[in-house]
Order: C-alpha cells, then structure tokens, then sequence
C-alpha cells in the first residue's frame, strides 16, 4: 500500500508500504524538490563566468580585477550549484532493523544498518539555534552516548517526520511505553493544529 506524497516548497515526503513474505517493510523517502529558479540562476552564473573569462582571455588584459570578477563568478555559479543531497530514505524492517540511506545528485549513495535490538527509542527533537528552529528526528541506541539523526543532511518539517517517528516507534516495540508514546502523539498534534494557525 501506498500513501500520496505530501510536500511543502523544499521537500517531497512518500511513504511506500509493501507486504514481503513475512513482514512488511516500511519505506520513508523524504526527497529535496530542485527550484526551477535556481537552476536557472546556476546556469546564468556558469555562463557569466565563462563569458568574462573568454573576454578577458580574447583581449589579453588580465588584471588584478579581473580575476576577482572571475573568481566571484566561479564561487557564484558553485554555490547555485552545489546541492549535494537528492533525498533521504528510512527502510523499517521490523525483524531485522532500520536501514537509512541517503542518496546525492552525483549518483553516491550511503546506507547505514541499525539493528533492531540496538534501538531504545526512536525521538523528536525541537532543535533551537540563535538564528532558526527545526525539528530533527533521532534514535537512542543501545551502547552509545550520542543519538543518530535519522535524517541526517536534511532538516524536514514536523509534518514529515511524524509518520516516520511512529512507523519507528511500531517497529521498536515501544508498546511498553504505550502511555508515552500516546502522550507525546497528544502533544505533536496540538503543536501541528497551533502551527497552522
């Protein structure tokens, strides 16, 4: 079964749900939407800057100014360029464990395997910095002093990461902890109705 995607202007959200032989197996993908205006504005910065190297080439005047005009130019058309991260996905295997992938432009995909057994608690974090606020969702493991970040170059929004962080939480047996887990659905919800407001 397959949900429909849901999206904001950044990210595309979809969540796959196909039954296996045994079990099912949940796939989470949150993938980054390329602006159209960027990537104009990368092309237009590629083509300043190999118009103003070929003019200063063709006249044999290069100066001090002029590498600064190309170099401005290179760096310009680089960072419009340059998003690396094509999307993020979670693999829930409830039997086996939790598989995170992260895929970029270039082709480069990284997985990581997180055994079932080594999760405590999948958990929401409200991350405050001087400049923004996001939410960011994280793993307790068993043995280890810092969290893993699910998602870890993306900064999805709450909407996106709720259905992840109960699909975890149904895999990792959080029934033990049943109140929690209802308190704190209780809670995301109350914060998503006032965040609409």
């Amino acid at each position: 079964m397959s949900r429909g995607p849901a999206s904001n202007n950044k990210y595309s959200y979809n969540h796959l749900n196909a039954k296996g032989p045994s079990e099912a197996i949940d796939v989470h993908d949150i993938t980054v939407k390329k602006s159209r205006l960027r990537i104009f504005l990368s092309y237009f910065g590629a083509a300043v800057f190999l118009t103003a190297t070929f003019y200063l080439v063709a006249l044999k005047e290069l100066c001090i100014s002029s590498i600064w005009i190309i170099l401005v130019c290179f760096s310009l058309a680089k960072v419009l360029h340059h998003k690396p991260v094509k999307k993020e996905s979670v693999m829930i295997m409830p039997a086996f464990g939790v598989q995170l992938e992260t895929h970029y432009w270039s082709g480069r995909v990284i997985r990581r395997f997180v055994p079932i057994s080594k999760i405590l608690k999948p958990v929401l974090n409200e991350c405050v910095t001087p400049v923004t606020c996001y939410w960011s969702l994280a793993l307790i493991l068993r043995d280890e002093v810092e969290l893993m970040l699910v998602f870890q170059k993306l900064q999805p929004p709450v909407r996106m990461l709720v259905p992840v962080w109960k699909a975890l939480c149904a895999a990792t047996d959080c029934k033990r902890n049943q109140h929690h887990l209802n308190l704190c659905a209780v809670l995301v919800s109350v914060y998503l109705a006032s965040d609409t407001d």
